[in-house]
């Protein structure tokens, strides 16, 4: 069960399953398109796969901005339902940090929602720790004329 990064469509496809559990709102059959065109901009997608298929999966990227430096953010940490509390999420995220590590990153950094309470359970539990609140606000797009 090494942990991989998703480069084939074919790989990238076969975490769609998991990742559908954090992000229902994404359909399959745009899911490679969105990680694809993700990619343009530094987005990876790690994955631990068993005989019987991908059971977790990290979507992640290396930035660097003026409040943290070079770090690294987790878009999308999860791991399928029937395969939790086995260790896998907690590889996945040692594995980031090492990731992180080798690349010469200072932080890392992630988001979870409010009423991800196991989550925030998890994180914390693997030693990470609350920094901040994270707001957001819907943008309508104009209409092109």
């Amino acid at each position: 069960m090494d942990i991989q990064i998703a480069r084939t469509d074919a790989e990238i496809t076969a975490c769609y399953p998991v990742m559908r559990e954090l992000r229902p709102h994404l359909d399959e059959e745009g899911f490679l398109t969105r990680i694809r065109e993700q990619e343009t901009t530094g987005y990876q997608l790690a994955f631990i796969a068993r005989q019987d298929g991908i059971v977790a999966v990290a979507g992640f990227r290396i930035c660097t901005n003026l409040a943290w430096g070079r770090f690294l953010y987790v878009d999308d940490l999860v791991t399928l339902a029937t395969a939790r509390s086995r260790g896998h999420g907690s590889r996945l995220l040692s594995w980031l940090h090492g990731y992180a590590n080798a690349r010469h990153c200072s932080q890392l950094h992630l988001d979870t929602g409010i009423q991800r309470i196991d989550a925030q359970r998890f994180y914390e539990r693997e030693g990470m720790t609350k920094t901040g609140f994270h707001y957001a606000s819907h943008i309508t797009p104009k209409q092109h004329p």
